[in-house]
């Protein structure tokens, strides 16, 4: 009993990260080019939500979300390259088991909810342009916050479900985890128990997180196209298509980095491309939303003019 006992307990008390590189002098250069990252994530973000917030006439649902996708960019970066900055300058590759667990919650609710916001922005879109009448009696401010807490709930219910699974795995004395952070699917390459419920649940939920969004997604944009072929002027239907570009653009990127990382046959080790993805899902795509919004779309340029000005003014 006293054996039996002592092999079902957790061993590990904290995980080595090998990050991206182990190479000191690419190790330095990826401090800088992350850090820069971090931080032009960060400052893009925040101002477009300030300008949303601080703009009267950005206080539509389509802006509400957009002002939301913008703090999921924020806190998703923040779950790892910090850590991952703070390991390269003190040369320690160590995070403790709790910090650990704790990354790869919030690292699966940020991914989790920009899946559900690019769906929920979506049929934002699929009701002013289908529906450009009914739009202000549906999407009515509560809809917009039950939508928004839904997309929240259940993302952190996901993170909930694999991280209690996680709980019930044993960690003998493999601890290196060939990642920049810890992510899911390499710390269950890493126990010593049996990982395939948590595989099987991985598989569904993961699925159901990407098919259900991206096909409310793929439904709202046929009959947008099929609305806006129906308008006779070709003024109207660019205003109807030019409305629906930002979103198009992020979603594009979104979705193509999941079928490029995770779909197409690769000739690389699925380490690497774990590392890829994880590369272009927490850092890349937060960093590139808030030029995407801010380029495409007139209102949030015109917001982002005034909020600046403002500051150099009011300095």
């Amino acid at each position: 009993m006293g054996d039996m006992y002592e092999r079902n307990q957790t061993t590990v008390s904290e995980f080595l990260l090998l990050g991206l590189s182990e190479d000191l002098e690419q190790q330095q250069l990826l401090f800088v080019l992350f850090l820069g990252m971090y931080l032009v994530t960060m400052v893009g973000n925040l101002l477009i939500i300030l300008a949303i917030s601080l703009d009267s006439c950005l206080h539509t649902p389509m802006y509400i979300f957009l002002a939301n996708l913008s703090l999921a960019d924020i806190s998703s970066i923040s779950t790892s390259v910090p850590k991952m900055l703070a390991n390269i300058q003190t040369k320690s590759q160590s995070i403790s088991f709790g910090a650990c667990v704790t990354q790869m919650y919030f690292s699966i609710v940020f991914v989790v909810i920009d899946n559900f916001l690019l769906g929920v922005m979506a049929y934002d879109r699929f009701m002013a342009i289908c529906y450009p009448l009914s739009y202000v009696t549906v999407m009515r401010p509560r809809l917009c916050t039950l939508l928004m807490a839904t997309s929240w709930v259940l993302s952190n219910l996901v993170a909930l479900t694999h991280t209690l699974l996680l709980a019930q795995l044993t960690f003998c004395n493999a601890n290196t985890i060939p990642h920049f952070f810890c992510d899911l699917a390499p710390l269950l390459h890493l126990s010593c128990s049996n990982t395939v419920i948590n595989q099987l649940v991985m598989f569904i939920l993961g699925s159901s997180v990407i098919a259900v969004p991206f096909g409310l997604i793929f439904f709202s944009y046929i009959c947008i196209v099929f609305t806006v072929l129906k308008i006779s002027s070709a003024e109207g239907k660019w205003k109807a298509f030019s409305t629906c570009g930002s979103h198009l653009s992020v979603v594009t990127l979104f979705y193509g980095t999941i079928i490029g990382v995770y779909f197409l046959p690769s000739s690389a080790q699925s380490v690497n491309n774990e590392k890829i993805g994880a590369v272009l899902f927490t850092v890349v795509t937060p960093m590139m939303n808030p030029f995407i919004y801010s380029l495409r779309n007139k209102d949030i340029k015109g917001a982002l003019k005034k909020l600046i000005d403002k500051k150099i003014f009011s300095m």
